[in-house]
Formats: structure tokens, C-alpha cells, sequence
């Protein structure tokens, strides 16, 4: 168990010290055929990168396939040499990145010294041309001069010419000079783009290592993970295996020197990776955290340019009165908005359902803003104490002085006055502060919020018995049990109920369940096609993760793994190809059927309920009326 443990930890550090000695450097800004120069040499690296992956899944196959720990141990080994050979190929990437950069520096200096020298001979040059001005004038005045005596006239006139001889091959010379000059700036200016090529595609070859190094020890996590889960294991075996988890776990990633910046906050200002609190989940945190780092240095410099050039011919330069709802923008919808144009595709869709309505009343959000601040008192309390629970994981709501969480209790409190009924509930706050992220003007905030629950989700979902909320969960079983049936009979199987967790993905739109990057996407399609894309996320979740789910056969951490398996997804493209493809057909129609179908005996529920409830009371006052006539007979009879 000791050898396991040492050779367990070695690797472990083998892995740390690879991401220590990652240089950190910046990728310039080149041309786009300076980037397409490189393309060859990082295809090829990519093939390998490919190979290593391929090689790596058959070491993982074995290690688990094989039966003694000898075998085991001899297959970490390899691991580590592995990660040997890994960390002294980095350190002569790193040797020839810092001669290359010496070589540059001192070949920048060069360039800067003929410079100064070049502007040393062109001051010279424009000095001499003065000197041939004035001598030229002077000769010109000389020849006017009619009482100047023949000999002196020719005398200047030969020494002034002699002298503008002089200057003439000065001249020449200067500019052959300066020729000469100019060739030698252009030829280090070949020389500097070269390098700065080889640098730009060592960055890149270092950027793949370090993901390459992260997801190699995401796997080798993943096998201490099903290691401490194996029941093959002696005690003394189990005990070494959890010190070793119990070291990974509390290896910082942050500690390592980054190539790249991957930073912890998205752009929205939510975090990145999840912090899990439960300690069984902790493992899971740190490799959930090095596949999304992973995945950021090998795509930090991708981007769906068709998906951009779509956007712009459709979005920009155009007011948003004139767009118009289209199958075009509804697909870009479903594929997620770039950041750039979101704000105007939301504001967009928010117009057209509230135009009506800001015309008849145009200064309706100041006129409801002005009640609260008149009539404080009748402002629900709740919204105070829910303002410092918002979005706790978001740096712009985190600072109770944020100006956000000011804009967030106006546009509560105005919609608290615009819709009675409801008033406020908890939910409500994470709805308004991510249309406060994205839109960031308070007033069109208010207008996302009074679509969202006066427009696009069903009646009767934000009241005290969230009635349309429950008559929703009803739908979503029956659409499991269509779509995923062996998934659906295994928690009938272990008594779980799916609508605890799934209540709170349809109250609040998955803010806060889903990683931001595809929450924005769930929310792009929501505002346009409404409830059932809900719906379509919800079963694409369970689809998503069908197979882990199967394998989990205890309640409770069936129940805590459905609460935190959202925030673990990393593969949003996949997600959304389940969501729209494979769970068609999901009409509406059939959505909105089965839930008046549902509403119809929930409401008769809730009507029976009442029913019982009055005849309780009116038995109970029954009850008491009869007792206090018996105790007031018994007090006649002792007088």
C-alpha cells in the first residue's frame, strides 16, 4: 500500500510540476496568413496530441481490466514515466521559446540602432542641402554683382563649384548608404515575422501540452474515483487509495503557471467551475474543473464565424422595430446568440410582446417606481431579505454596494405594483437580475420580467399553490415515460421523485443549474418559442445523462446527484442537438392538452381539499360549542 501511494503522488506532482513550468506568454495578434502559415505544424500536433489520447484510453483499459494490484502498480508506473518524458519535452519547448526570445530581443536592438543611424544621415543630408541653398544663392548674388572684379568672380564661382561637387558625391553616397540601410531593417523585419511565427506556434504547441497535461489528470482522477468506489479493495488498499484521493483533491489548480489566461468568472460575471461543499463531491469538483480548463485552452481561440457572419447580416445596423420573427433567427436562436447581439435580439423579442402596452402607458416603469418610493409600506418584504441571496455565485451581485442590486430592488418592487396577484415570490429575483446582466438598463429588465410571467409562461405559476408550476411536473412525467422509459421505470423503481428537483428548473428557468454559457442559450430560444423549450432542456438533461443515472441504485444519492448533474454538463452542442432533434415531435398543442388535462384534476384535488378543510372547521367549532355547554351545566349542578 505504501509503494501504491508513493507511486499515486508522484504522478500527482508529476502533473503539477508539468503546469509549473508552462511559460506565460502572450499570443500576439498576427495577420491571418501568418496564422494559416502555422496550420500544418499544428494539425500534426494535434494528430499526436489524437495518439496520445488513443494510447492513454487503452492504458485506462487496462488499469481497470487488470486483477492484481502488482499489474496495477507496474501500469501507474508507466504512467509516471509518462508524465517523465511529458515534463522534459516541455522544459526544451521552454529552452528554444527563451533563445528565440533573446534572439529577437537583441535582433530589435540591431533594428533600433540603424534606425537612429538612418535619421542621423538624413538630418546630415537635409543640413547639406541647406549649405548647397545658401552657397547657390550666394553664387547667384555674386554674378549679380556687377562690381565684383572677373577674377574673384570665377575664383567663388570655381570654389563653389567644386564645393557643390563635393556635396553631390556626399549625396551619393548617403543615399547608397541608405539603400544598404533600408535593406538590412527589411531583412531583420523577415527575420522578426519568422520568429514571431515560430513563437506563435510554440504558444499554441505549449497550449495544447498543458491541455493535454489537464486531461490527463482529469483520467487519472476519474480512476482514483472508480478505484475508491471498487469493492475489491482491502481495507489497508481502500485507506491509501483515499489519502491519494484526499491529496488530489486538495491540489490547487490555481497554483499552476497558466500559458493562457482562463479566467474564473465568464463575461456575465458568474463563476466558472462549481465549488461543491459536500465532501464526496469534492473529486468531482477538481475534475470537473480541469476538463472545463481543458477545453478552454484548446477552443480560447475558436469562434463560430459562420454563426457571427449570420448574426450580422441578420442583426446589425438594424433598429429593433425592424426585425421581424423568422425561421432564420429562430434557428440562430436554438444554436445561441453571440454576446454582442443578444441584448438587441432580447430587446427585440420583449417589444413585440409589450409594444401595446408601452403605448398606451410610455412612462408606465417611472409611474410604478414612483408608487414604491411613495408607499413603502405596501412593498413586499421579501424582496429586501431576497436581495443579498441573488446570484451569490456572480461577482457583479456579490458586493451588497453593487449597483446592480440597487436596479434589482427597483424593478421587484415595480413589478410587485404591475401585477397584484402575484406581488412577489422567491424565484422572481434570479429572473430579473439575469435580464439585468444581459440587457443592463433597469426599465427594459422590468419589461423581460412582466414577459416572462405575464406572457410566455402559463397561468397561475407564480401563485402560493404554483398550481400551473405542478400541473407542469405532471407533464414532464408523462413526456419521460414516453421518451425515456428505462430511465423513467429505474426511479419508479427506487421511489424518486423527479418534480422536487425539477420544479425549480421550470420556476426559475435554470439560473443557477446550468453553466451560464448554455443557460444564455436556454434562454435565447425561451424568449422566442416559450415554455416548451423548458421542456425540451428538462429531457435533454435526463438523456443526456441516462446512463449514469442507471448506474446510481441508492434514493439519497440518486436525490443529490440530480440536484448538483446540471452544472456538470460541458458539452453544450451536444445538448442542444438532443433538446431540438432528438426529442421531436414535442408540439405545443400537445403540451398545452395534457396540461389542461392535469389543471382539471388538480383543481379538482385543490377543491376537495377545501371542502374537508370547511367541514373540519365547522366540526371543530361544533365540537367546542358543545364542550363549553357541558362545562357550564357541570358549574350550574356545583352551585
Amino acid at each position: 500500500s505504501d509503494v501504491f501511494n508513493t507511486v499515486g503522488l508522484n504522478i500527482l506532482s508529476a502533473f503539477s510540476y508539468t503546469a509549473d513550468f508552462l511559460p506565460m506568454v502572450k499570443t500576439p495578434s498576427g495577420l491571418v496568413g501568418e496564422e494559416a502559415a502555422s496550420l500544418p505544424e499544428l494539425v500534426s500536433l494535434l494528430h499526436k496530441v489524437l495518439e496520445a489520447a488513443q494510447l492513454e484510453k487503452r492504458t485506462c483499459a487496462q488499469f481497470l481490466a487488470a486483477e492484481g494490484e502488482q499489474e496495477r502498480l507496474e501500469l501507474l508506473r508507466h504512467g509516471e514515466r509518462r508524465a517523465a518524458k511529458l515534463r522534459d519535452h516541455l522544459e526544451s519547448r521552454q529552452q528554444e521559446n527563451e533563445n528565440l526570445r533573446r534572439d529577437l530581443n537583441l535582433r530589435d536592438a540591431h533594428i533600433a540602432e540603424l534606425q537612429e543611424s538612418v535619421q542621423l544621415l538624413i538630418q546630415k543630408n537635409q543640413s547639406k542641402q541647406e549649405v548647397i541653398l545658401k552657397l547657390s544663392e550666394k553664387l547667384a548674388v555674386c554674378g549679380e554683382d556687377k562690381q565684383c572684379s572677373n577674377g574673384l568672380r570665377s575664383e567663388a564661382l570655381k570654389q563653389l563649384t567644386i564645393e557643390n561637387e563635393n556635396l553631390k558625391d556626399d549625396l551619393k553616397a548617403y543615399k547608397t548608404q541608405n539603400q544598404y540601410l533600408n535593406s538590412e531593417i527589411y531583412h531583420l523585419t523577415t527575420l522578426w515575422r519568422k520568429s514571431s511565427e515560430r513563437e506563435q506556434s510554440l504558444i499554441v504547441k505549449c497550449a495544447v501540452l498543458e491541455a493535454n497535461s489537464s486531461q490527463m489528470e482529469s483520467r487519472y482522477l476519474g480512476i482514483l474515483q472508480k478505484l475508491q468506489e471498487s469493492k475489491e479493495l482491502n481495507p489497508e488498499q481502500r485507506e491509501a487509495v483515499k489519502k491519494v484521493v484526499k491529496d488530489a483533491v486538495r491540489a490547487d489548480l490555481s497554483t499552476a503557471i497558466k500559458l493562457n489566461s482562463v479566467r474564473d468568472y465568464d463575461e456575465y460575471g458568474f463563476k466558472i467551475a462549481v465549488d461543491y461543499k459536500i465532501e464526496d463531491l469534492k473529486l468531482l469538483a477538481k475534475i470537473q474543473a480541469l476538463e472545463i480548463r481543458s477545453q478552454n485552452l484548446l477552443n480560447q481561440e475558436e469562434c463560430d464565424v459562420p454563426l457571427l457572419a449570420r448574426c450580422a447580416q441578420l442583426l446589425f445596423g438594424r433598429p429593433e422595430g425592424e426585425l421581424s420573427s423568422s425561421t432564420e433567427l429562430k434557428n440562430l436562436l436554438r444554436m445561441g446568440l453571440p454576446r454582442e447581439y443578444r441584448a438587441r435580439a432580447w430587446r427585440f423579442m420583449i417589444q413585440t410582446r409589450t409594444k401595446s402596452l408601452k403605448e398606451r402607458h410610455p412612462d408606465h416603469y417611472q409611474e410604478l417606481c414612483e408608487k414604491s418610493r411613495t408607499s413603502p409600506h405596501l412593498v413586499p418584504r421579501q424582496i429586501q431579505l431576497d436581495l443579498d441571496r441573488t446570484l451569490t455565485s456572480n461577482q457583479y451581485f456579490s458586493p451588497p454596494s453593487s449597483p446592480l442590486i440597487q436596479k434589482l430592488e427597483r424593478v421587484l418592487q415595480a413589478f410587485s405594483w404591475q401585477n397584484p396577484t402575484i406581488g412577489y415570490v422567491q424565484g422572481l429575483n434570479r429572473l430579473a437580475a439575469i435580464a439585468l446582466l444581459v440587457l443592463q438598463d433597469e426599465e427594459d429588465a422590468f419589461w423581460c420580467l412582466v414577459v416572462i410571467v405575464d406572457y410566455i409562461m402559463p397561468h397561475n405559476y407564480y401563485t402560493k399553490d404554483l398550481v400551473g408550476c405542478q400541473a407542469d411536473q405532471c407533464v414532464l412525467k408523462d413526456l419521460m415515460s414516453e421518451k425515456l422509459p428505462r430511465l423513467t421505470a429505474h426511479l419508479e423503481a427506487l421511489k424518486v421523485d423527479v418534480s422536487l428537483i425539477t420544479v425549480e428548473w421550470f420556476l426559475v428557468l435554470f439560473v443557477e443549474s446550468l453553466p451560464t454559457r448554455i443557460l444564455f442559450k436556454v434562454w435565447d430560444a425561451f424568449l422566442y418559442e416559450g415554455i416548451k423549450v423548458i421542456f425540451r432542456y428538462a429531457l435533454a438533461l435526463f438523456k443526456y445523462r441516462e446512463e449514469g443515472i442507471l448506474k446510481i441504485n441508492d434514493s439519497v444519492e440518486m436525490y443529490q446527484y440530480l440536484r448538483i448533474f446540471p452544472n456538470t454538463i460541458v458539452d453544450g452542442r451536444k445538448l442542444t442537438s438532443i433538446a431540438f432533434n432528438d426529442m421531436n415531435p414535442l408540439p405545443m398543442k400537445l403540451l398545452q392538452n395534457r396540461r389542461a388535462t392535469h389543471l382539471e384534476r388538480l383543481h379538482a384535488e385543490i377543491k376537495e381539499l377545501e371542502n374537508l378543510r370547511t367541514a373540519y372547521k365547522a366540526e371543530h367549532v361544533q365540537c367546542k360549542d358543545k364542550e363549553l355547554d357541558t362545562l357550564a351545566s357541570e358549574d350550574e349542578e356545583e352551585v
